[in-house]
C-alpha cells in the first residue's frame, strides 16, 4: 500500500493489516453471502475498501462505499482505479444523508462499525428500510473481552437482539475467529 503513504496512520494500518486478512478475509465473507451479479451493495463504514473492492469485483451492480472520513474514500477511489472498477460509488456521510431510495439495496455490509453507533436501533431500522425484500444485512463485529477493553463493543447476543428488534431475521451466526463474530440477517416483511 505504498501509494497510500500519505494516509498511513494507525487506522489504515489496522484496516490493511495481514492479521485482519488472516482472521477474516474478504474472500471468506464472499463465500458466505449470496452475492449475485446484479446486486446493489452498501458497504457501511467502508474504511479503506477492504470489502468494497472485492465485492465490486463480484458484481456488476453498484457498490456504495459509505464512510465519514474523506481520506478513506480517497483510498477507495485510488484502489478502484488500480483494479479498473467503475461500479464503486464513494459516499461521504452517514446513513441519514445517503441519497438512496427505500428498498434499493440487496446487501448491506457493516464491518467493525455498528458498535460505534449510539443508539443503534434507529440506524438498524433505516438499514432495514434501504433493503429490498429478502435483502441481507451482514454484520461483523469484535466480541468484547473482559472489563479492561477501552473500545466500545457489543456482544454477539446483544447485537443479535438489536437486529431482531429492528425487524430483521437472523439467518446465520458465524465466528471466523475467537474474537470475531458475523451475523447474517434478512429482511422478510
Amino acid at each position: 500500500m505504498q501509494k497510500h503513504g500519505k494516509h498511513k496512520n494507525n487506522k489504515v494500518s489496522y484496516l490493511e493489516s495481514p492479521e485482519r486478512r488472516k482472521a477474516f478475509s474478504p474472500e471468506q465473507l464472499l463465500n458466505r453471502i449470496p452475492v449475485k451479479e446484479s446486486d446493489t451493495i452498501l458497504d457501511f463504514g467502508a474504511g479503506t475498501g477492504y470489502f468494497s473492492i472485492p465485492v465490486a469485483e463480484e458484481t456488476k451492480g453498484t457498490v456504495y462505499a459509505l464512510d465519514l472520513d474523506a481520506s478513506m474514500l480517497e483510498i477507495i477511489k485510488e484502489k478502484a482505479l488500480e483494479h479498473q472498477l467503475t461500479n464503486i460509488v464513494p459516499v461521504e456521510g452517514s446513513i441519514e444523508a445517503l441519497p438512496l431510495p427505500k428498498k434499493s439495496i440487496d446487501i448491506i455490509i457493516a464491518s467493525l462499525v455498528l458498535h460505534e453507533i449510539k443508539p443503534l436501533a434507529p440506524l438498524l431500522k433505516q438499514m432495514k428500510n434501504l433493503l429490498k425484500e429478502e435483502g441481507y444485512l451482514i454484520c461483523l463485529e469484535l466480541e468484547p473481552k473482559g472489563n479492561s477493553e477501552k473500545a466500545p463493543r457489543i456482544t454477539l447476543e446483544g447485537m443479535e437482539q438489536e437486529i431482531k428488534d429492528a425487524g430483521l431475521e437472523i439467518t446465520e451466526k458465524f465466528s471466523p475467529a475467537e474474537f470475531l463474530y458475523m451475523l447474517v440477517a434478512q429482511k422478510s416483511d
